[in-house]
């Protein structure tokens, strides 16, 4: 808990709790009196329009799920939209996020990431989401219940193959929080020798890039396009090396034998100049 997150709570007139027992103890320990009402997935529909006379009527109520931020993969989305429509300050009080948690601690490209929550339970539409994201190269992460994970191990194995790099995190920012990190078929072995508990999150990464191999020839016409940009020798070697995958130095060599004068020539007659 944060110290805004504290004060936040005690300020408000009414907490909407996705369970108030659950809040209930938050509140105690911080000894913190502000009345609650239930806020869940189940009522959220017959709820919302109550929570917004309140809202208003000048009332202020904070939202509070059992776990993580409210609205990601957790009860939130669809009074943030109401509020939206009908023009009411929505203000977010930064917390814990289990899928920021668990990129930033993964070890994975964490630059680019698609955040694809909690699978769709089995059959088609569970198969049809995974080989929509199977050649995506950004990091992936998901969500998962324990007694679901050994499937979805198995189904990333058939659908992203067993070496892709996978960091599962369990319990993450609790008592027993973990990682284990390794590939996908490792991941298989661990969890059969390990029983699933708690709440997991899983980190894997992006497909792979392809790069197609260029010749000689046209590695020559990338160079001479940037160079004659004003893009020094250097710095295009870098640029299309890190473009095709291919070594700075190899490039750089080929980059040091282009007579750049009549490459210069070259362009000028071929525009009739």
């Amino acid at each position: 808990m944060t110290m805004r997150g504290i004060q936040v709570l005690q300020d408000v007139d009414t907490i909407a709790a996705e369970d108030t027992r659950h809040t209930g103890k938050l509140l105690h320990h911080f000894q913190i009196k502000t009345p609650q009402i239930s806020y869940h997935q189940h009522n959220e529909q017959q709820r919302i329009p109550e929570l917004i006379r309140q809202l208003e009527s000048g009332k202020s109520i904070a939202l509070v799920t059992d776990a993580g931020m409210p609205g990601i993969s957790d009860p939130g989305y669809l009074i943030v939209a109401a509020c939206v429509a009908a023009g009411i300050r929505v203000i977010p009080i930064p917390g814990v996020t289990a899928v920021i948690t668990a990129v930033s601690a993964s070890g994975l490209p964490s630059d680019r990431f698609a955040f694809e929550g909690f699978l769709p339970a089995k059959g088609q539409e569970r198969k049809d989401r995974l080989e929509s994201v199977s050649g995506d190269a950004r990091t992936l992460v998901f969500y998962e219940s324990p007694h679901r994970l050994r499937q979805t191990l198995a189904d990333f194995a058939t659908t992203f193959g067993d070496d892709r790099q996978i960091a599962i995190g369990r319990e993450l920012t609790k008592l027993h929080e973990e990682f284990w990190r390794g590939n996908v078929g490792e991941s298989i072995e661990h969890y059969i020798q390990t029983e699933p508990q708690g709440e997991y999150v899983l980190v894997l990464a992006g497909a792979p890039v392809s790069h197609p191999t260029l010749s000689d020839e046209a590695i020559d016409r990338a160079l001479i396009e940037l160079m004659l940009n004003g893009t020094s020798r250097s710095q295009a070697s870098r640029i299309v090396a890190e473009e095709i995958s291919q070594s700075r130095r190899y490039v750089y060599q080929l980059a040091l034998a282009i007579d750049l004068d009549a490459a210069q020539s070259s362009v000028e007659m071929g525009n009739g100049c």
